[in-house]
């Protein structure tokens, strides 16, 4: 291999390795755009190679840098000897085209304005024709922000002759002299930028690939990425080394030196080898789902219980895709012989991540054991308790904070909630429930996320009741409804007492869907938790299924225990209230384990003769 040759010089002879490396001994007249000789001889080692040759050219004369692609794409990238950022590079890019169009492609135009070079020149070489040459300029350098097509004036097809007795460098250095001081590097908006792929599967509607994609779109919102383009790869399956086909990937590529793409994300779960020969393709960073979702939890975790799972989840997701020689290295970690020297630090990470997991699922199971008890308390208080759940940015937060006053985090951004809250919240027949708003629940969710919150997720399991948070304005609303029921049957929570409630209606543009999900939907109601609209009827709705179910009593409190008249008020359902001569006459509610306590009050309606008259 060569230390002078740049790109891929795999599979070529050392003797055109070798002539490849005697291009720098060439030189071009200042005057010349290229010379006669470097030009043919690039031309003649691109058809015998069937490779893409790229050569840097100062204003010189001097050849700065060459590299070698494959037969489709070279890599341009920064070269030595190049001038500030604030005017043009002082260099110009002539590379080949073997075989194939010399049109000069967005990237070879995305390359040259990024690089800030003098000029870009395709050369197309050809085993039945001469070559012909295709240039670009920059028609104003100050005009770096504007479309593609206002920025560069392309020169072609020009033939050999016709490139060599060019004026193309006077052009150059009048464009640098002119707007040198006007010259600014292309602007970026800050953050990163992403370009999205999926794969759709035969058999998989268009619409769902689409609304996952949006999902997707939304994650990388929430993260504080921008999407600048979405790929759909349509095939069998994926495939198992690069998930959209090394073709596609290569497409992919060049897409994102394009459009200036920082990473690419991919809408599942990437194997190990997949994301790694992605990023060896691609060159660039390369997310999954997965590895999305677990950085938006990362950046929301606030308790330290939620840091503690976070990191569990991380952890979990990390220790496969630690790259290495494999699985042989899984037999060291510990005794005679792995000590020292001998122990790579691949191995001394693994085994550092695997100590970690192991204290994290500790310090978890005692948050378990902390919880229990807490529940052991609560059941000896029968408070019921009641689970916001649904998807994510449903309006969950946003209820809770209309329910009970709060004011409880609530953002229109996915797993705005990530660690539980849980507040008291008194129903208009004055029972008393607590009601708890949990980390939203979204398609596709990762197993790590599910073994890392199973604490947290203990909430639903744990709660008498569930509220079905659904966001009807959703497009996907079915199939949101589908992905979280999944999840509750996963849980073990699917017999729970479900009330389904549709949020977002103030959003819905057609009111007469809402007929039809009622119609579907046993136990619902519709509501605005923003608004207010339909917050009544959800609370009458509660009443009726949450548990503790009261039976109604009249009660002869006599005036030396005119404290159980308070507590009526404050346990029960006072209906009325009558101050008599000998005793209070009490018409009240009460749960039936409050009621047991004041029985001996108890009276037959009607009777006013005193205690005991049952």
């Amino acid at each position: 291999m060569s230390d002078k040759v740049n790109g891929n010089l795999a599979g070529l002879r050392n003797s055109q390795i070798k002539r490849l490396e005697c291009l720098y001994e060439m030189e071009v007249d200042k005057a010349e755009f290229i010379s006669y000789e470097v030009l043919l001889e690039i031309a003649a080692i691109s058809l015998e190679t069937k490779r893409e040759i790229a050569v840097y050219i100062n204003r010189s004369g001097k050849l700065v840098d060459v590299s070698v692609g494959d037969n489709a794409t070279v890599s341009l990238g920064e070269v030595k000897g190049r001038r500030g950022h604030q005017r043009l590079s002082g260099i110009r890019c002539i590379h080949t085209h073997p075989e194939g169009s010399a049109m000069l492609s967005d990237v070879d135009l995305t390359a040259m304005e990024s690089l800030q070079l003098d000029a870009m020149a395709a050369v197309g070489v050809y085993s039945d024709r001469v070559p012909e040459i295709y240039v670009g300029l920059y028609t104003d350098p100050s005009a770096v922000t504007k479309d593609t097509q206002e920025k560069f004036l392309i020169y072609g097809p020009l033939s050999t002759e016709e490139i060599i007795r060019s004026d193309l460098m006077e052009i150059i250095v009048i464009l640098d002299k002119k707007f040198k001081t006007k010259l600014t590097a292309p602007r970026h908006e800050p953050g990163e930028s992403a370009i999205l792929c999926a794969v759709q599967r035969p058999g998989d509607p268009e619409e769902t690939v689409s609304d996952s994609l949006e999902e997707l779109s939304q994650l990388a919102s929430t993260a504080g990425v921008r999407v600048l383009q979405k790929i759909v790869q349509v095939r069998a399956k994926p495939d198992v080394s690069t998930y959209i086909g090394r073709g596609k990937a290569g497409e992919v590529r060049l897409q994102a030196q394009v459009l200036g793409a920082d990473v690419i994300m991919f809408d599942d779960e990437l194997s190990p080898a997949q994301l790694r020969n992605l990023e060896e393709t691609i060159g660039l960073k390369i997310i999954d789902r997965t590895a999305l979702i677990l950085d938006i939890f990362a950046r929301r975790a606030r308790t330290m219980e939620g840091k503690l799972q976070v990191e569990l989840a991380q952890l979990n997701y990390l220790m496969p895709r630690l790259t290495g020689k494999g699985t042989i290295l899984s037999r060291l970690g510990g005794g005679i012989g792995t000590r020292g020297p001998g122990e790579t630090k691949l191995e001394v990470d693994r085994r550092r991540i695997r100590k970690r997991i192991s204290d994290l699922n500790k310090e978890l199971e005692s948050v378990k054991k902390n919880r229990e008890l807490h529940r052991i308390g609560r059941r000896n208080v029968p408070v019921p308790v009641v689970s916001l759940c649904g998807y994510t940015n449903s309006g969950k937060s946003t209820l809770l904070n209309k329910l009970t006053n709060s004011d409880v985090l609530a953002e229109d951004k996915l797993f705005a909630t990530l660690d539980p809250t849980t507040r008291k919240l008194r129903l208009p027949d004055n029972k008393v429930v607590l009601i708890s708003d949990t980390v939203g629940f979204i398609n596709k969710i990762p197993h790590h996320l599910i073994a890392a919150f199973r604490a947290t997720l203990e909430q639903v399991t744990e709660a008498d009741v569930l509220l079905h948070v659904v966001d009807a304005s959703h497009k996907a609303v079915e199939k949101q409804m589908e992905s979280v029921i999944a999840l509750l049957a996963k849980l073990g929570a699917a017999s729970k007492p479900v009330v389904t409630v549709f949020n977002k209606i103030d959003k819905l543009p057609d009111q007469s869907q809402l007929k039809n999900l009622a119609r579907k939907t046993p136990k619902s109601v519709f509501i605005s938790a923003q608004t207010g609209q339909g917050i009544d009827s959800l609370l009458n709705l509660l009443v009726l299924v949450a548990p503790g179910q009261r039976k109604r009593g009249v009660f002869a409190i006599p005036y030396a225990d005119t404290s159980l008249v308070a507590m009526f008020h404050e346990k029960g359902r006072v209906i009325d209230q009558e101050y008599l001569p000998e005793y209070i006459l009490v018409t009240a509610e009460l749960d039936v384990k409050e009621m047991a306590k004041v029985k001996e009050y108890k009276i037959k309606e009607g009777k006013t003769g005193g205690r005991g008259n049952v």
